[in-house]
Formats: structure tokens, sequence, C-alpha cells
């Protein structure tokens, strides 16, 4: 895998916010779950906990948990920076403010760096770089999960890369969620309309789901993409 640790900014987010982001019921949980770019995020090790089954696929995880440690201590400080610059774009309500989100994010980091190990030993972190092959079978997963990865980096990930990508989660998974759908300087992903139609007219169901979260401004809704 040719990823380097440098060029990775660890952020991970909360199983409340997952639960949230992707309007998660409590059948949902109950449902064998892929995802999908989740990085230093707790949705896995806390939805273990509550005995749920997720497997955790990101090119990140080829690294120890003391190398993504030593990377979230480098990069947090720019992290919070960059926040501050780009305060505008969010909204503080639920989050109440960048201190408050940076405990949030550290929070979370924590729970999945205590997990990680154990977690790798279970084979529920794996290092898997999209758009790959994934090592499951057609439809080993009710639902996939695509946190702040798939559509988000528009500008860095070609659309071919966005269809290779999730044409092999849909062989895998028989759902896919994917959020936000905006990309990182707030606007409405290019691929969307692009993405809906190409999935509409090859027998899927796509559609835009709204969601009760909304922290970057205008960023409530998901891509949903199923079987």
């Amino acid at each position: 895998m040719g990823m380097k640790l440098d060029s990775v900014v660890p952020w991970g987010r909360s199983y409340e916010e997952y639960v949230r982001m992707f309007s998660l019921s409590e059948e949902d949980i109950r449902r064998p779950i892929l995802g999908c770019g989740d990085g230093p995020a707790s949705f896995n090790s806390s939805l273990t906990k509550l005995g749920g089954q997720v497997v955790s696929c990101d090119p990140i995880y080829q690294f120890t948990a003391q190398e993504i440690k030593s990377r979230i201590d480098e990069t947090y400080e720019s992290v919070i920076a960059q926040m501050r610059l780009n305060e505008q774009g969010y909204l503080w309500n639920t989050i109440k403010s960048i201190e408050a989100l940076g405990e949030l994010r550290m929070r979370s980091m924590n729970l999945f760096l205590e997990d990680y190990d154990a977690g790798k030993a279970d084979a529920r972190y794996l290092a898997l770089e999209f758009p790959k092959k994934l090592p499951f079978r057609d439809n080993q997963f009710e639902l996939a999960l695509a946190s702040h990865f798939l559509l988000l980096y528009s500008q860095h990930l070609s659309y071919d890369f966005h269809l290779k990508s999730i044409n092999e989660v849909m062989r895998v998974a028989k759902e896919l969620r994917i959020f936000p759908v905006l990309t990182l300087d707030g606007k409405r992903s290019p691929f969307l309309e692009k993405l809906i139609d190409y999935f509409n007219g090859r027998g899927f169901f796509a559609e835009l789901v709204k969601v009760n979260y909304e922290f970057q401004i205008g960023g409530n809704e998901m891509l949903v993409i199923r079987q």
C-alpha cells in the first residue's frame, strides 16, 4: 500500500455523530455494517461494545496504534487552527465551540486507539484501499457507511474513483450511505447528480435523504444507494 503516514490527517468522529449523520435506527445498528474510510473514528469501538457487527476499512490501518497516535499529536494543532480560519462555515449549536470540538475529536480518537489492537486481532480494522477489490463476498454486509471520504474529496478523487469505489461497495453491501454530500469548500459535490443518475439507471435506488445532523453549514443530507 502506497500511503505515507505524513499524508494523513487523522480526525475521528464519535458513535453519536455516526448515528445522527447516517440516521441509524435501532434496526440499522443490528445489521452487519461495513465502514468505508473510518480512520480513527470511535464508531467501531462503541458499536462493538454494544454487541454490533462492524468491519472498518481504511489504508491508515496499515500503521501501528503508536504511529497513528504520534500523527494525531503532530497534526492536531494545525487542524484546530484550520477550523478557526473556517469557523463561519460551521454551525456551533450541538458542538458549542472549537475547544469542545477538539475535546470531542480527541475523546473519539482515544476510544479508537484503546480498541485498535484488539480490533485488528479480530479483523474489525482492515488496511484496505479504495477503489480496489474488497476481500468480502457478495452481499456480506447489510449496510455500508462512508463518513467524510467519498464526495467530500471530489476535488482530489476523480469521478471514476467514486464510480469504481461505490460499485465495489454495492457488490458487498445491500445499501450504502454517504455523508456529507458537500465538498471541503462547503459546496455540493459536482459528481452528485451524475452518480444518482448512473445508479438509478442501473437498477439501484439512489436518493438524497435529510438527516438530523448539521455541522458543516448545509451539510445535512446523505446520499443513499441501495439494491
